[in-house]
């Protein structure tokens, strides 16, 4: 499976997200972070020394299990969260993107969740305005496995 229409719409409108990384002692560390998004792969740098930081050290240390949120608030008034989290693997890469040509890590999606990316206003559960409050919830095939895939 790939991300919907709306999903993708939703990533490529948000500059910024969370990134989730796991040290060796199983404290995470969560940290905002700029991305771009290709459709299928999430990249992440930074403009400092991208290999310098707890995300790729992490990473390298061989912790690749990440988790990624966008989210935002459509409005607080009426209150319309929305959200898109991509659990997934990292690894490391050599290209240009956002940050300039560095590296970057490279998040490989295996599932993700999405929730109102089309930013209805959230009464609470029962509220008198409640819409569905279904989750969609994806999982991803490698896209190695995939035709074309890289």
């Amino acid at each position: 499976m790939t991300f919907t229409d709306a999903e993708t719409t939703h990533l490529r409108s948000q500059p910024l997200g969370r990134l989730a990384t796991v040290s060796d002692d199983d404290q995470p560390d969560v940290v905002p972070v700029g991305f771009d998004f290709d459709g299928t792969y999430f990249y992440i740098s930074g403009y400092g020394d991208t290999l310098r930081t707890k995300r790729v050290r992490n990473v390298l240390a061989g912790h690749e299990k990440v988790a990624l949120v966008v989210d935002d608030l459509a409005s607080t008034d009426p209150w319309t969260p929305r959200f898109l989290r991509v659990y997934g693997t990292a690894d490391i890469v050599e290209r240009d993107g956002y940050a300039g040509r560095k590296a970057y890590l490279r998040i490989t999606p295996t599932v993700s969740w999405s929730w109102n990316l089309a930013g209805r206003p959230y009464a609470g559960e029962g509220g008198r305005d409640q819409f569905e409050t279904r989750v969609n919830r994806t999982v991803h095939e490698s896209p190695a496995a995939t035709p074309g895939g890289r």
